[in-house]
């Protein structure tokens, strides 16, 4: 049977950690000037996948 390939533009926007999967926020790739700069560096941070989607974020990355 062959190897299992991954989603390649899943493992470019998610990053497995210990026990979480990381991934970018969003809302930060254009029309940045009429957001606030409070707004703007909360969303420097990165976040985890929620869990109703931790399933979904693996089977794309065969994990």
């Amino acid at each position: 049977m062959p190897k299992m390939k991954s989603v390649k533009s899943a493992t470019k926007r998610f990053k497995v950690g210990k026990n979480k999967i990381k991934r970018g926020q969003t809302f930060r790739s254009h029309i940045l000037t009429k957001k606030p700069a409070k707004r703007l560096r909360k969303l420097r941070k990165g976040a985890y996948v929620h869990s109703t989607n931790i399933k979904a974020v693996e089977k794309m990355l065969v994990i």
